[in-house]
């Protein structure tokens, strides 16, 4: 009974497993390792793929998600009303935002009464999902095709309204790209 035990495959293939003895050439490892140096050399001669970043850019995929930007309407106005929508649907809480009320003489400063008056997002803790965007009612934020850059500093990656406000210069241009 237990040589019909041995006999038996699980899978209904049986593996004959032979211990034959190494040759001296494989005892040394020769040809594993004119195996390795062949892939060495085949790999040294063809092109590089290493680009030279400041000089050359990258083409990045038509549905990349870069450096986040708060539009401005037509009138150069701020869109953001700090419904804080774009904060409640950030899965890192990245997001964080202040609001306050509109004073009188900054009618060409917001849109409506209620604006964001400090407005910040981590990029430390951003996983550029494109939810904010997604969730913002008032077509405020975006996130363009622009990389986000480097810094030393922990600091330097905490953005605020003077990085993330669209400057007047760029308005029509950004605003059309948007869109289409």
């Amino acid at each position: 009974m237990s040589n019909s035990i041995k006999e038996i495959s699980l899978s209904g293939r049986k593996i004959e497993v032979s211990n034959k003895e190494m040759t001296f050439a494989e005892r040394i490892y020769l040809p594993g390792i004119l195996k390795g140096m062949g892939i060495t050399l085949k790999h040294f001669f063809r092109p590089k793929n290493t680009i030279q970043y400041p000089e050359e850019k990258r083409e990045f995929s038509p549905v990349f998600r870069g450096r986040h930007i708060l539009m401005r309407d037509e009138n150069g106005a701020e869109r953001c009303t700090a419904c804080g929508l774009c904060a409640v649907s950030c899965p890192a809480e990245a997001i964080t935002m202040v609001a306050a009320e509109r004073k009188p003489g900054e009618e060409k400063l917001y849109r409506e009464e209620k604006y964001a008056s400090t407005y910040e997002i981590n990029m430390l803790r951003c996983i550029f999902c494109g939810l904010c965007e997604e969730a913002c009612p008032k077509e405020a934020i975006f996130l363009t095709q622009d990389m986000a850059p480097a810094d030393y500093i922990r600091d330097g990656f905490i953005y605020g309204k003077e990085k993330l406000v669209m400057p007047l210069e760029e308005d029509s241009r950004v605003d059309n790209s948007q869109k289409g």
